[in-house]
Parts: C-alpha cells; structure tokens; sequence
C-alpha cells in the first residue's frame, strides 16, 4: 500500500517473545529440505494477486538475500519522495565493509551512487552495499532500517516477516514465507514500476570488473524479466523470479531448493503451471493443493465497508494523489478503474508509466483528502498508496 513512510524506530514485535518462541520452534521442527528437494513454493498472477498454486507458502522460512527485496522497496520509496536521487553518492561505513561476502568490496570512507548501489544489490546480491543503504536511509543504524523494515512489511501485508537487518545474512530470527515474499514482490512492482527494470539487469559492469545477475531465467526463461535470488547455509536456495506472456504476468517463489539447479526447475515448472492454468481456463485449478485467492497483493481485512453514497465524493483540491496499482496491460487497468468507481464511487484516470506499464491514480488531492480516500480504499479491499 505505500503510504508515504514515517520513519519512525518504533517496533512491531516483542523480539524478547514472539520471535524467541519462533526461533525455538524452527530448531525444534528443524530445516530441512523436503522430499522434493525445497520446502516452499508458489505460483501467482501480479495484476490480480492471485495464488494459482501453492506448496507451503505459509511456512516460516529464513528469507536470506530475498530480504533485499525490502532494502530496494525502501530505496524506491526515497526516491519516489525526493528523499533520495539515483545520482546522489553515500559513504561507506567501516560496518558496511566489513560485511561477509557475497559483496562489492567497497572500501571505509569511500562513495557509491544510489544508481550503482541499487544495481550491486540487484545484480550482485552484495551484502556491503545493502548495508550502505539502510545506513543512509535510516539515521546511520541498520538495526534501526530493520525495524523500519519490519513495519513497512506490516503495512503492506506481510502477516509472517521479521527483519533484523537489510543484507539477508544470518539471523535466526530473520524470518518470512513464500506468501509474503510474493506480495512484498509484487508491492515493488505495482508501486514503483518505474523501477522494475533492475531486477532484470543481466550483467553490470564496476570499476572494472563484470557481475552476472544469479537468476538463471534471465535470459532463458521465455519472458522473464527479474527478480531476485537468495541463499545462506540454513535458508537453502531461493529465487522468485517473474515472467510475461501476452497480457499475463506471473511470480514465482521457492524456497529452501537444495542446490541452484533444483531452484531454477522448479520456478520453471510453477511458472508454466500458472501460464497453463491462466491460459486454459483463466482460473486457479482443482488439485490437491488447494489453491489460495487473494484480491490484491496486500489483502486487507475488511471492516465496515460502506455502500458508495449516490453522488461522487468531493474532495479538495491540492498537491497530494492516490494511486491505485500500476498494471502491465491497459485492460487490467482499466478494470482497476472500475472497480475503484464502483467501491468507492471516485473516477480515477490511466497514467502511462515506465517500462509500458498503466497507473490508476486519482490527482489534485488535499493531504486529508488523500488519506480519506486511501483509508476507504483499504476498507475496501483496494490496494493503495499515497504520492506527491
């Protein structure tokens, strides 16, 4: 949902309970990859959010370098408000560089531009520069962007996820599942599509030297266009990765894979399931894992929804806007349209955006007006965030 971030460092979770039993549990229950060779995986529609298939995505994983997932969320959102520019340069602390590999290599004191840290994380996976942006954006304390982490995902539907810091390194208490990761993935793209196109750089070039992105179905995969690979000793092999066909656009997510291959296959097969399932029938299938729907990439508990009054609502005018999505074809769109005139009774328009994408925003919003019409959105199931 993306409202505009207050950057507070208060905390969601009572570390010193929830995330103890949490931790307790997972060494009780152990981490070991199942008989399919990984633990976790699903397979949804990112216009819709629809969950096609699922194998335990509700499962509490260790989300390694997937975590960067929410460093880069964070980093668009400074960008889309100014606080942050992609030619701006941030300074390396001695913590960053001195973080375990995988990293750039960045030395104290040095600077890197929020364009190329955006791209180490992305490409490289580098823990180093991951730590360079949490440092920057939240007061100079990773601990302190893991909060704001924590928060964020809340917000935004992540009903499992703690953060503990902004790399994915090891912490036992650094936890999530395929559910969340698939809707903090799909809050990227749907808030901040203008950025998309990093999770689908194949090769980048610094200083010198050439770094291939890890996700093998970049390039061989029909279609895919990102996103983002993880792997620790405990957490096993991850990817979720996206792919297009036609108007169609799903994610896959998989967790705990036994090595790189196995991760790769099966984000093909739950690709290709979902592309035959939305293909040939345009609905989830009747198979023995039950599928899951949802609305939209951040379901929203729905309470006191209200009928839409006769007349449109007014709102004042002003510098503020609300956005409703951003989709990959202009009929989604202008469903998205639809469905935001029939709830809330509010005529949005269709934006052009990057990367052939289509925005659903409602402009020239007083602040109050906006966040009225942001929390009618949320009560009704609507997706939304806030911009200026």
């Amino acid at each position: 949902m993306n409202p505009p971030l207050t950057h507070g460092a208060d905390f969601l979770y009572d570390r010193g309970m929830k995330w103890a039993v949490v931790s307790f549990l997972m060494i009780c229950m152990g981490t070991s990859v199942y008989a399919g060779g990984y633990r976790a995986a699903l397979v949804a529609d990112m216009d819709t959010g629809r969950v096609l298939y699922s194998e335990n995505a509700s499962d509490l994983n260790y989300p390694a370098s997937l975590t960067k997932i929410m460093t880069l969320y964070l980093t668009f959102d400074a960008l889309e408000h100014g606080r942050l520019h992609l030619d701006d340069y941030l300074i390396v602390s001695n913590y960053a560089a001195a973080a375990s590999p995988v990293k750039l290599g960045l030395n104290a004191g040095s600077k890197i531009s929020v364009e190329d840290a955006i791209k180490a994380v992305a490409v490289l996976s580098a823990n180093d520069v991951a730590r360079v942006l949490a440092e920057n954006l939240k007061g100079g304390k990773e601990g302190n962007f893991a909060s704001l982490m924590t928060r964020v995902a809340t917000e935004i539907g992540l009903s499992k996820t703690n953060f503990e810091n902004s790399s994915g390194l090891p912490n036992d208490d650094q936890m999530s599942t395929a559910r969340d990761i698939a809707l903090l993935s799909m809050a990227v793209y749907k808030h901040f599509p203008q950025y998309w196109k990093f999770f689908g750089i194949k090769t980048w070039t610094y200083n010198g030297k050439t770094y291939t992105n890890g996700n093998r179905l970049l390039g061989t995969y029909p279609g895919c266009d990102g996103m983002k690979t993880g792997y620790t000793n405990k957490s096993k092999y991850s990817l979720v990765a996206t792919a297009s066909r036609g108007n169609r656009r799903l994610i896959s997510v998989v967790l705990g894979a036994a090595d790189k291959d196995i991760r790769a296959t099966v984000s093909r097969n739950m690709l290709n399931k979902g592309f035959e399932l939305v293909g040939a029938t345009g609905a989830a299938p009747t198979a023995s894992h039950t599928p899951v729907a949802v609305s939209n990439p951040s379901p929203v508990h729905v309470t006191n929804v209200q009928s839409a009054p006769a007349e449109p609502k007014k709102y004042g005018g002003g510098n503020a806007g609300v956005q409703f999505g951003a989709f990959s074809s202009r009929a989604a769109a202008t469903e998205q349209v639809a469905r935001v005139k029939s709830k809330l009774n509010v005529v949005a328009t269709i934006e052009n955006a990057p990367n052939g994408m289509y925005r659903v925003r409602v402009k020239n919003l007083s602040d109050a007006s906006a966040a009225d019409l942001k929390s009618r959105a949320s009560a009704n199931g609507i997706d939304s965030f806030i911009f200026h």
